[in-house]
């Protein structure tokens, strides 16, 4: 068997809801950078009413603001059973700040409704119910898992989520508000999955975030460590994640 035969099945949930700020450029650039590696893809993409397919190598889901929440919350908890399993079995998972929150344990939004969450990550997320919160703008993060570095994207949300003991942060603030403006913790890891706040989209300006995710999902399907035969990343796209950080470094300075 040649290296990379088996294609790498993706999940896309609700890519028609959970959309905001383009986060659909997260799969976007998984493939493309598959495309590079030599991988073959196979894409299932997955809304309200839709079943899960049997088997997943990755998974994404991207953000919305309230009412897409609600549109697609019951459906997402009644997926919620094979979504754990999916964690547990370190299906490579990529939650983006509206799918984040509700891979969470719940989110209560601002009129004080609770949406229940999946429970992939032990985490709440509370909506003030006045407007003195809200993060929003460019924001510089600096992974805690090794290999990731420093990773730049935009936030926006009013949401704050506070993780519990069975989960840790996926990374610590350097500018922006992150998880809750409060305690520098930005997004959430549990096995192999990650929530972030992060669009921009994310993966594009993050290669080692998009290598670490794409590496995990190939572990997951060969059974065995396949990063050692990656290409480096693109210098033009490094340059544009620098660019980026200096541009959030600059804006964070005239606040």
């Amino acid at each position: 068997m040649r290296l990379f035969d088996l294609p790498l099945r993706v999940v896309s949930l609700y890519p028609d809801i959970m959309n905001t700020y383009s986060d659909r450029g997260n799969l976007l650039a998984l493939q493309y950078r598959a495309l590079q590696q030599g991988i073959e893809i196979t894409l299932e993409e997955i809304s309200v009413g839709d079943l899960l397919p049997a088997e997943c190598d990755i998974l994404l889901i991207g953000g919305g603001q309230d009412e897409e929440q609600k549109r697609i919350s019951k459906d997402l908890k009644a997926k919620a059973s094979q979504l754990q399993n999916w964690a547990e079995e370190d299906v490579s998972i990529l939650a983006v700040c509206g799918g984040f929150q509700l891979f969470g344990k719940w989110y209560r939004d601002n009129k004080g409704n609770y949406l229940e969450g999946t429970e992939v990550f032990d985490m709440t997320t509370i909506a003030p119910r006045t407007a003195k919160f809200r993060a929003v703008g460019d924001i510089w993060v600096t992974s805690l898992i090794e290999g990731i570095g420093d990773v730049v994207g935009f936030e926006n949300h009013a949401g704050q989520s506070y993780l519990g003991p069975h989960v840790s942060p996926f990374a610590t603030v350097k500018f922006g508000n992150g998880n809750n403006g409060l305690d520098s913790t930005e997004g959430a890891v549990y096995r192999n999955a990650i929530g972030t706040y992060l669009h921009g989209s994310v993966l594009p300006k993050n290669p080692m975030l998009l290598d670490y995710l794409l590496s995990n999902a190939l572990s997951h399907r060969y059974n065995e460590n396949l990063e050692p035969y990656f290409s480096s990343p693109s210098p033009f796209v490094l340059q544009a994640q620098s660019t980026a950080m200096d541009v959030t470094r600059r804006k964070s300075e005239k606040r």
